[in-house]
């Protein structure tokens, strides 16, 4: 039986056909591979994983379902394309959504408001199939606009406040920044409104196919690019008496300040990579909220304490370089400060210093 969506020419079929066998062996990869191929020095999330295997999957089970579709008229929606639409809508939507949401580890976001806001989706799938009325269409094509637009506002606020929460918590943001799955949601969002609205299908039947190349490209670097994040945001350790103010877990002890220096500052404990706002509070003795709080009343956060330490040490370092004359490196002297990748320090640089490490290494040294 010819179906709908081969319908088209060969060229067409090959690339479907491609994009289905894509997507079974990423899902395939993600279930089973123990490693990483794109940073072996990376442990991904494993929720994570699994709900992109689990997208993945549905794509390929879509490829298949729409194979068994007989073509229909231009502009005439069959009943077999109206379920296989409804299918597309529930299982790819939730799961492309709760992939998303399973990059943010600041806590665990349920997925349950996302399978009733596909309510109305299968409902109104129930209802065309009684009733085969146009309003029917126009109405879900409406909400399911309506929700990837809300979902994707939902999206911006929270990876920001993800970001925020990051920067409360690490110091270094190697493999932890999200917003590039923004990317990710913003394809699927506009490929999924061009499908439904288009009349141009066979155009548009491209588009999708060679978008989904790219988000499954896309999702398989992010998924494997992502730090499993550890103790940040575990319940507070257990920590020494440093003052009377340390009873209330809402109270900054006055010492703060001076532990922070004695056992980060003087000690040097900056220098350690991935260094977290719990493993720091666990060496001073205070708890994390009331050091959240001692940073929060400075006007920084933890990322800018320890990066301010860093781009210190850096600058402390090369000084004395050059009063040694000795010759280092810029890369060389900030693997010493503390950071494992050169183009980060440069980032944190430029902002701590207002312009580029390499200008202001020749200003110093003229």
């Amino acid at each position: 039986m010819e179906s709908y969506i081969l319908a088209p020419d060969l060229l067409y079929a090959l690339l479907y056909g491609g994009v289905m066998m894509l997507s079974i062996v990423g899902c395939i990869y993600l279930l089973f591979r123990r490693g990483n191929a794109f940073a072996s020095d990376v442990t991904s999330p494993v929720r994570l994983r699994r709900w992109a295997a689990a997208l993945l999957a549905v794509m390929a089970l879509g490829h298949v379902w729409w194979m068994f579709v007989p073509p229909s008229p231009e502009e005439e929606y069959t009943m077999g394309t109206m379920v296989c639409a409804g299918l597309d809508c529930v299982v790819l939507v939730t799961t492309m959504m709760a992939t998303l949401l399973a990059m943010l580890q600041d806590r665990r976001r349920s997925i349950l408001p996302i399978l009733i806001a596909m309510v109305p989706v299968v409902s109104a799938v129930a209802v065309y199939a009684f009733s085969p009325e146009d309003v029917v269409l126009t109405l879900l094509r409406i909400y399911i606009i309506g929700l990837d637009i809300v979902f994707t506002i939902f999206m911006i606020f929270a990876v920001r406040q993800y970001s925020r929460w990051l920067r409360d918590n690490y110091a270094d943001l190697e493999h932890k920044e999200v917003r590039k799955s923004l990317l990710a949601l913003t394809v699927f969002m506009l490929v999924f409104v061009f499908y439904g609205v288009s009349p141009d299908k066979l155009a548009v039947q491209y588009l999708v196919q060679v978008s989904a190349v790219l988000v499954i490209c896309l999702l398989l670097w992010r998924v494997e690019t992502i730090q499993q994040l550890g103790d940040a945001g575990q319940p507070e350790p257990h920590r020494k008496t440093s003052g009377p103010e340390t009873e209330g877990a809402r109270t900054v002890p006055s010492d703060t300040g001076a532990l922070l220096e004695q056992h980060c500052e003087q000690a040097q404990l900056y220098l350690q990579h991935d260094l977290t706002l719990t493993q720091l509070s666990e060496a001073i003795g205070v708890g994390t909220t009331a050091l959240s709080m001692y940073f929060a009343q400075q006007g920084k956060t933890y990322h800018d304490y320890i990066n301010g330490l860093r781009i210190r040490h850096f600058i402390r370092l090369y000084q004395e370089s050059l009063a040694a004359g000795r010759s280092v490196t810029a890369k060389q002297l900030a693997f010493e400060s503390g950071y494992r990748s050169y183009s980060t320090f440069g980032t944190v640089f430029k902002q701590s210093m207002g312009q580029p490490v390499t200008a202001w290494m020749r200003e110093l040294a003229e």
